[in-house]
């Protein structure tokens, strides 16, 4: 079984959708997905900077926008299972039937708007914890007064809350781990984004969904889902609960996935099942001249 998933925000670099242009079709699919998001997704993928494309609002949909053209370019009906981490899960969704890539855009445009204008009504952020014990980094990150909003897995935990708050559990770690400020505009995953999530929710009251059509992981316990309107709500219900990826790499063990192909921006969830799903064939799809060896992954099923 072969798992195909979807990176989250941080992975974008600049320019990494500039390849996919080139393909029949690309263009003239985002400049629709573009017309959806209220942005133009060709320019933020291609000569727009570092700091415009770290910008929540931006992101969001072009990430789930470059998933899902290059997810286009592969045979999905081999693919027994997908996931995708934060934003990701709506790129997901879509290759999975449950929302339409159309809908899964649009939704990631209102939730990146939404999330944005959280982080900026309170000064919040995020640092990753990596090592340590695991029940002590959790104990820490309570006594912080802190919330842990990403468990990646792999000995990796991203801590949020109120950057004062974050200062502190820097200035004294736990034993044996190492943290680092992340560059990011506020407390993802956590109650601060209680707002975006309301909005987000009322946005998703007029969606309609079908049932997945293949195995869906949910960030929200690792494990499958299999109806699409609670597909839909825990797609919202993840703008403020911690993204629990370490679970959905256990289910991918648990399942048996003798594969696993990482949809553009590429190498972060790589990086993650190298070191806790030993042994599992890893592909990265960058850019088009990777789709070779994705296609031929899929083929060896």
């Amino acid at each position: 079984m072969l798992a195909v998933l979807a990176p989250g925000q941080g992975s974008q670099k600049p320019g990494f959708l500039a390849p996919w242009l080139a393909l029949p079709g690309a263009e003239v699919r985002l400049r629709e997905w573009s017309s959806l998001a209220g942005l133009d997704l060709i320019r933020l993928g291609t000569t727009a900077d570092a700091d415009e494309i770290k910008d929540t609002a931006k992101t969001q949909p072009l990430l789930v926008a470059a998933a899902l053209l290059a997810a286009d370019q592969l045979p999905m009906d081999k693919v027994g299972v997908v996931a995708g981490h934060s934003v990701g899960e709506l790129a997901a969704a879509a290759l999975a039937g449950v929302l339409t890539p159309e809908t899964a855009v649009t939704l990631a445009a209102a939730r990146g708007r939404e999330m944005a204008a959280a982080c900026a009504a309170e000064p919040t952020g995020m640092t990753a914890v990596l090592g340590g014990d695991p029940d002590e980094v959790m104990a820490a990150i309570e006594a912080a007064g802190l919330y842990p909003a990403n468990r990646n897995g792999a000995g990796q935990i991203v801590v949020a809350g109120a950057l004062d708050h974050l200062a502190k559990f820097r200035a004294q770690p736990p034993a044996k781990a190492k943290v680092i400020p992340l560059s990011v505009a506020g407390a993802f995953h956590t109650p601060y984004m209680a707002k975006a999530e309301h909005v987000l929710d009322v946005i998703a009251s007029s969606v309609t969904t079908s049932d997945p059509t293949r195995t869906l992981l949910s960030n929200l316990d690792g494990r499958p889902v299999v109806e699409g309107k609670e597909t839909l709500r825990r797609l919202v219900r993840q703008v403020t609960a911690p993204v629990r990826w370490d679970l959905c790499m256990q289910t991918l063990a648990d399942l048996g996935v003798t594969g696993i192909i990482e949809l553009p921006p590429a190498g972060t969830l790589v990086g993650l099942a190298k070191r806790g799903l030993k042994g599992v064939p890893t592909v990265t799809v960058n850019t088009p001249e990777d789709l070779a060896a994705a296609r031929d992954a899929i083929a060896r099923l």
